[in-house]
């Protein structure tokens, strides 16, 4: 099993920035694909980026430039740097972990908020 904790969330400006952090903890695997997904107020769920356990990213359009997800494979952590936040990234923000395409552990989320 694995568990995700999530941390970083909260309020801020137009313009302004936040760093969420996921701690994994469990049996983690070098396979194990790490993301973020945000699911907007009355929206569905959606992945914002991804990271490889070798570093390859991938990003959403809308936050590609301005988000970057970094992971410390000794730490089992990830990280989400959000720059240049707008209010349209408002949302509830989860830690995920992918294995094998076919198995999502989730975390319990962390809301971000960012006002005009």
């Amino acid at each position: 099993q694995v568990q995700l904790v999530e941390s970083g969330g909260g309020l801020v400006q137009a313009g302004g920035f936040l760093r969420l952090s996921c701690a994994a903890s469990g049996s983690i695997l070098s396979t194990d694909v790490m993301a973020w997904y945000r699911q907007p107020p009355g929206k569905a769920r959606e992945l914002v980026s991804s990271i490889t356990y070798g570093g390859t990213t991938w990003y959403e359009s809308s936050v590609n430039g301005r988000f970057t997800i970094s992971r410390d494979n000794a730490r089992n952590t990830v990280y989400l740097q959000m720059n240049n936040l707008k209010p349209e990234d408002t949302g509830v923000y989860y830690c995920n972990l992918g294995r094998q395409f076919t198995i999502n552990f989730w975390g319990q989320g962390t809301q971000v908020t960012v006002s005009s």
